[in-house]
Order: C-alpha cells, then structure tokens, then sequence
C-alpha cells in the first residue's frame, strides 16, 4: 500500500474514532440533564412537602415530641407554642429544649409515656387546667402531642372566638409569666394570682393564699389601691426580703374597669438591673476618685462635647473656677477660656487650631501624644483618645520639670561621655546584663579595636574574646566575667590587679561597682610608671648606700680632726701662758685657739646632723628653766656682742612654766641662734632674747637690729650648705630647725631688708617626739 494511501486511512480512522466519541459524549450528556432535572424536581416537591406539613403543624398552637430510645427528642411546632410550653412545664429545667420539654413531661406523666414507648400503649391525659397531653406510636417513634385546652384568638378554627376563650388564653400566659402577676378587686382582696406571685408569697394554691390574706407587699397593696380609687395606671419602686435576700421590684398597677374596678398588679423583677447600677455607679465613683488622686490632669467631654468630668488636678493645672467648670462647659468654651488666660499655645491661626483640636470627636482610634508649649514657660503633654462611652478623654501632664532633668542628663552624658574620651586610660562600662555600654577611645586604642568590631560584638564574653588576643589570660577575663555579671554583691566589690600583654606592656586593671547595676572595667598602661619606680629603688638603694659612706666619711674625717685640732687649741692655750711670748705672739697665739675653737664647732656641727639624719639622735628629756638657760646663754655670748659695740638683752617673765626638753640641745638651738645674731649686728645695734607661753606651746624670740635677709633668700635660711650673706656657707641654722624639730616644735624667720630679722622657735611645754630616750620618754 502506498504512503499515500495509510496516512488517508489513518487519518479517516481518527475522524471515525473522533465522530463516535463525540456521539457518546452528546448522549452521556443529555442523560445526565435529565437526571439532574428529575433530582430538581424531586428536591422542589420535597421542599414543597416539607412546607406544607410545616405549614400544618405551625397552623395549631400545639407541640409535639417524638421519643425513640437512644436518640435525642424530636421536637416540632410553631416557636410560641415552643416557648409557652417551654415556660409552662420546664422552665427551670436545663438542657436543650426538647430534652427538658421531654423530661419534664415525663416527670409528670411517667407510667403513661413508659407505656407508651415499652408496649405502644396510646394514650391521652390532661396536664392541669390549660394542656392536655396525648401519646401515639408512629413507625417505632412515640409520639407526644402537647396542646393548649382552648386556641388563640388567631388561630381558632372557625372565624373568630369567644371572650371566654380568649380570656382564658390570656390566663393561661399570665400564669406561666415568670413575674409575679395578681387581680385584686376594688377592696383590696385578692381576686386571682399566677404561680410566680403564689411562690414568692410561699402559698401552694390561691385558695390558700385567699384563706392566708396573703401580700405581696403593703407598697404594692397601697399603689393597686390608689390605682383603683382614681383609675389610672400607677407605678413604683419596692424592695422585698426574702430567701436571705433583698430583691428590687417594679411594681405597675392598671385598672381594668376604671375607678372602682378590679386593678391587675404586675411586679417586675428589677433585682439584677439595681445591683448592675448600684455596681456602676460605685465603679464610677471609684474611678472618680482613683482619677482625682492623680498627678495628671483628666478631662472627660461628653458626645455632647461638654464636660462631663475633671480631676482636682485638672483644675489646679489651669487654674480655673471651680464653680464655672461645675456649669459643665463646651470644649470650645474652654478652650476660649484658657486662651484669654494665655494657658494655651500661642499659634497664628487660632480658629484653625481651635477646629482641629475638635476633630479629635470624630476619630475611632487614640491620636498621637501632643505637646503644648505655654507662654508662661510651661511643657504639657497632651493625650486624647476616644471615651467608651463616647465623647474624648484629655490627659494633660506638666512635663516641664521632667524636660529639663531629660536635658540636664544629656548635657551630664555629654560631659560624661567627653571626659571619658579625654582620659589616658581605657574604660568601658558593662551593664548587669553583661551588655557594653559606652566607652572611651583609649579603650579602642589600648586593644587596638575599632568602634565598629566593639558595637558588633556588643557582650563582654564576645569583647573579652577580642582582647584575649593581646591579653591571654583566661583567669584574667573570669575574674572580671565574675565582677560583670554575678549580681551576687559579694561579687560586686572592687578588684586590680596587673598583668603582661602579648607586646611587653605591663597592663593595670581595676574594676569598680556602679550605683545602677553597672561596673566599670579599666585598662592602663603601667609599663612607664613601673620602669621608673623599679629606677627610683634603684636610686634609693643607692642613695642609701651613698648616705652610709658619708656618715662613715664624716666620722672618720672628723676624727681624724679632732685629734691635731685638739693638739694645736693645746699649745696655742700653752703659749698665751708663757711668760717671755711677745704680746704680738701672744695675739696669734690666740687667734688660732679661737679659730680652731670655731672649727671644732663647724665639726660637731655636722656630725650632729649626720646623726640626725641617721635617727640616731636621742633627746635626754628633763624638766628645763627658761631663766636658767637665758642667764647661761646672755653670759657666753655676751662679752662678743658687746665687743661688737651692741647690747643683749634677756627677757622671761618669772611665772614661765617648765618645759620638758633636751637642756643641751636646746642650748645649743639659742646658742647658734645668738651667734647668728652676734655677726650680724653692727656697732650700735641690740639683740634681743624673749620668752612667752600660752596654753600649749613656749615661743622663744631672738631677735637683732642687723642688716636682715633679703626676701629672696628667707625661703632657703634654714637650709642646709647653702651660701648666705650672713656668715657664708653653714649648717648652724639647719641644725636649729632640726633640733627643734625633734622636740615636736618648728622654726620659722620673720625679716624686713635692713631692718633686722627675728627667728622664733615654737616648742611644746611637754616633748612629744620619738627621739626621746626610752627611759625618759614621756607617756
């Protein structure tokens, strides 16, 4: 076959294949349209159905309950026939309606519906005076018909019914009413009750309640009298005991006849309605109150847009009459007010301003905190937002103080954060939650770390990681983890300590605890300082030994000394006594007594303050005259003075106490002191020696009428080997200061260029020094 021919054949077998598909879809198609439109109508006539045995059940004024074991109720009938049943026989029974219908029915009619339902045994029954019950088996359901005795006025059987009929409906619903209802006539006797009123008067039946004189209350009683005696309806208010309870009732009195007439009373249950009040009303009356003690201002308008509220602190604020916000103002009033007192801000537009303060009426959500800022220097800050009940709620918070602490605390940050940044050290701050809170810049460069890398990291595990890098020392950072995050407050104490870095350097560090949970963590640089203190150990070691071999070189230079000075003050005394030296021999003879004299003085000298530098200097403490040692003093160092054509003159008051001192060295304090003023005198002048004492020290004055001290040199007289203009160099006033010094006193120099100078030594009445030798010691 040709190719020609197969792809004909081909192509007529799927023209074929596609006309007969095509076929049985259109069939398959029209039989499912007719299925579908058979189901429609079904479902139509069913629905059809279903509305007409609705329509007849809903056409009478009874209920009916099908039973089969192990299901729920069946329950069908109109919805007021449901709920006059419903009230009749289970209103205090819980439950879905058919279930307590069915139950309370059986309660009533047991052996009847247990017949009914066990054997198929149909029954009918009458429930009191107003229902009467019947019982049926259908296809194994048992059925319960539950009619009223008499139909409704609109759906009676024939055209229309009598008055009986309808009164006894009317009856039937009064007495299934759940508020007390009762007829008295026009003398005040009762007459007909429902249930409720007979179960809240405690009577089982209204002959009962006849027989009792029963009352519901002598309030209700009078109102359904005074509503008989004039004719109309009266109502009122009475409160009942009962059940351990106070109840609210509204009580409501219409005439049925006119004046003269039977009344039927009705009563109210307002109990739940006056506590939800009375509850209310407290509530509002403690938020009042509660808002009355707060510090913020509260304003309430109303939807009526006058004030319905404000807090004391409201009228404090803007200082306003109390007695005119009473009058319950608009908001514009008073916003008119407070602008004539300049209590609001001062704006260009105040009719615009003043209309968009009013819009906040219209809005459903709370706007966005406002801020006023007053003419009189005054912040407020200003909350709306809408009332529940409706209206808009104000708050207004004088924030004037807070702004300036807020201020002043930035300003103290700022100062905080600036003289961080200025010091050498590197101090960072971590808060209680181990989170870095500032820093300075030597942090970043003591650690060589950039801000970025310390923000970044944030916490002091992931920052003490950073440093380990230059720090290595695990116990280090653990110890410092402890101080930063323990909030044991043993924990919490200052801590340093000192440790080598990867480079060299000798880092210092030390903690501190902050008031606010914080602590703060400093790094220093101590390489520098403690180089040079291990120098200046060095240096004093040294100086130390250099002071050893001083006072080993003084005292060997001074012996050696002493031994050809003593030798030439000896013959020099030998030769003035020689008989057959000239008197010019003689002269010189004496000369070199005088000046070997004087060296030996200079050797002692120093010597003393070797010692005395040393601390080996002890005080032999006695009990020492003043007079005594003035007379001794003016006797040596007078003929001197006086050779100098000067005078020396002694002063100490008799009564002067004893003082207890060194009698040796306190001479040889005045001695240096009178020889000090002797070369300074000239031909003409005085020196003077006085004494004085007061209650706790001895001040002893020499004092001369020489050239003095020039101001410049005053500061350095009691120096030691330094030149002087009087007398060269010397340790003799060095020595007075230190001798001085170790009975517990001081030195001090008072002195006018050319007019002399004064040098007084304050000394205490009793020697407090360590100086003192232990057996003499005062204690």
């Amino acid at each position: 076959m040709a190719e020609a021919d197969i792809a004909f054949a081909a192509a007529a077998g799927a023209a074929g294949l596609a006309l007969s598909i095509s076929v049985w879809a259109w069939r398959l198609r029209q039989a499912v349209a007719l299925r579908e439109s058979m189901v429609d109508q079904e479902r139509v006539s069913t629905a059809l159905s279903r509305a007409q045995h609705d329509g007849a059940l809903a056409a009478f004024d009874d209920v009916r309950i099908g039973l089969t074991p192990g299901e729920p109720p069946i329950l069908l009938g109109r919805d007021e026939a449901l709920e006059a049943a419903r009230v009749a026989f289970a209103r205090d029974v819980q439950g879905p309606p058919g279930s307590a219908l069915a139950e309370a029915l059986h309660a009533r009619h047991s052996e009847a519906i247990n017949a009914l339902m066990n054997e198929g045994t149909p029954f009918e029954a009458r429930d009191g005076e107003a229902w009467k019950l019947e019982g049926a088996p259908v296809n194994g359901t048992a059925w319960l018909r539950l009619s009223p005795m008499t139909r409704s006025v609109s759906h009676a059987g024939g055209g229309g019914a009598g008055e009986g009929e309808h009164a006894f409906g009317a009856g039937v619903i009064a007495d299934a009413s759940p508020s007390p209802t009762w007829v008295v006539d026009h003398d005040g006797r009762l007459v007909w009750a429902n249930r409720a009123w007979l179960a809240e008067v405690n009577c089982g039946s209204l002959e009962a309640a006849k027989e009792a004189h029963a009352s519901f209350d002598r309030g209700a009683d009078q109102l359904a009298a005074e509503a008989g005696r004039v004719g109309t309806r009266q109502e009122g208010f009475r409160w009942t005991a009962g059940d351990g309870r106070r109840r609210a009732w509204k009580i409501m009195a219409e005439p049925l006849g006119g004046a003269g007439g039977p009344v039927l009373v009705f009563a109210i249950d307002m109990t739940e309605a006056e506590e939800t009040r009375d509850t209310l009303r407290r509530h509002v009356e403690a938020h009042d109150e509660t808002l009355n003690h707060l510090a913020d201002a509260v304003a309430i308008f109303g939807p009526s847009r006058r004030l319905a509220f404000h807090n004391t602190a409201f009228q404090t604020l803007f200082n306003l009459d109390p007695a005119w916000l009473d009058e319950r103002p608009t908001h514009a009033e008073l916003l008119d007010r407070l602008r004539q007192r300049r209590m609001l801000p001062e704006v260009i537009d105040y009719a615009g301003w003043k209309a968009r303060e009013l819009e906040f009426y219209e809005a459903t959500e709370a706007a966005a905190d406002d801020s006023w800022s007053l003419p009189d220097g005054r912040t407020l800050r200003v909350v709306r937002q809408p009332h529940p009940l409706g209206g808009i709620l104000l708050l207004f918070s004088d924030i004037t103080g807070e702004l300036s602490l807020r201020s002043r605390f930035n300003a103290q940050l700022q100062v905080q954060t600036a003289t961080l940044d200025k010091l050498n050290d590197a101090v960072a701050v971590f808060g209680s939650d181990g989170r870095l809170r500032l820093h300075n810049e030597a942090f970043e460069h003591f650690w060589s770390l950039s801000a970025e890398r310390l923000e970044e990291a944030g916490d002091f595990d992931a920052i003490a990681e950073l440093c380990k890098a230059a720090l290595p020392d695990a116990a280090l950072w653990l110890g410092l983890k402890a101080r930063v995050a323990d909030p044991d407050p043993e924990s919490r104490v200052p801590i340093s300590g000192e440790g080598r870095t990867a480079d060299g350097r000798i880092a210092a560090w030390q903690t501190r605890p902050l008031p606010d949970g914080a602590t703060l963590v400093a790094f220093s640089d101590v390489t520098a300082r403690r180089e040079l203190e291990q120098a200046l150990a060095q240096r004093e070691a040294a100086l130390k030994e250099s002071q050893a071999l001083k006072r080993e070189f003084v005292g060997s230079v001074s012996y050696e000394l002493r031994t050809p000075l003593t030798t030439i003050v000896g013959y020099s005394e030998l030769l003035e006594t020689m008989g057959d030296l000239p008197e010019r021999s003689r002269q010189h003879a004496g000369a070199i007594r005088v000046a070997a004299a004087q060296l030996t003085g200079s050797i002692d000298d120093v010597l003393d303050m070797a010692q005395i530098d040393a601390g080996e200097m002890e005080l032999s403490l006695g009990d020492v005259r003043i007079r005594d040692l003035f007379a001794s003093a003016v006797e040596k160092h007078r003929p001197r003075i006086e050779g100098r054509g000067a005078t020396l003159k002694a002063v100490a008051a008799a009564n002067l106490p004893a003082i207890r001192a060194d009698a040796r060295r306190l001479a040889q304090a005045v001695d240096h002191l009178l020889d000090n003023a002797g070369r300074s005198v000239s031909e003409g002048g005085s020196v003077s020696l006085r004494a004085e004492a007061n209650g706790s020290e001895l001040r002893i004055r020499v004092e001369d009428t020489g050239r003095g001290i020039p101001y410049h040199l005053q500061a350095h007289v009691f120096d030691r080997f330094v030149k002087r203009e009087r007398g060269g160099p010397g340790v003799g006033l060095a020595l007075v200061k230190a001798l001085v010094e170790l009975h517990g006193g001081w030195a001090e120099v008072e002195s006018e260029p050319g007019k002399g100078a004064a040098f007084i030594l304050h000394l205490p009445l009793e020697a407090d020094s360590g100086a003192a030798a232990p057996e003499l010691a005062l204690g």
